[in-house]
């Protein structure tokens, strides 16, 4: 549809559900309108029911919009943690140097092993120990 906006997702840490949100009324056999808070007020307030689920409680499922900065474009900028692990897998012939990374809005489960030059270059201060020596 032009000219209506909806919440997409950009960076592959994105939140897979925020929320919950209370349920205004059902639109059709396969829609629902939902009570948006003011924040997201330029997302269109109904969605598809396989775009919902059901909220049972597990608050790890849910990322809450206050720990979340949503820019204009409805996409955010996700920040490291802290460094868990690392590991120097070979790779054929040469070695590639890796690290665990938490992220700021994930849990322990929603770490993801990223290139260690390349979180070096862009976040310097989670290797302290590693810059002086290099």
């Amino acid at each position: 549809m032009k000219g209506v906006m909806i919440f997409g997702k950009e960076e592959k840490l994105s939140p897979r559900y925020v929320g919950p949100y209370k349920i205004l009324k059902r639109v059709g056999n396969v829609a629902y309108e939902l009570e948006l808070p003011a924040e997201l007020a330029v997302v269109h307030p109904v969605f598809h029911i396989s775009l919902l689920k059901k909220c049972v409680g597990d608050t790890t499922l849910i990322v809450p919009l206050e720990n979340v900065i949503v820019k204009d474009s409805l996409t955010y900028e996700e920040a490291p943690v802290e460094i868990l692990d690392r590991q120097v897998p070979n790779l054929r012939n040469k070695e590639v140097a890796s690290v665990k990374v938490l992220w700021r809005s994930q849990s322990v489960e929603g770490t993801t092993w990223e290139a260690k030059e390349a979180m070096m270059d862009k976040y310097p201060h989670l290797f302290p120990s590693d810059s002086i020596s290099a």
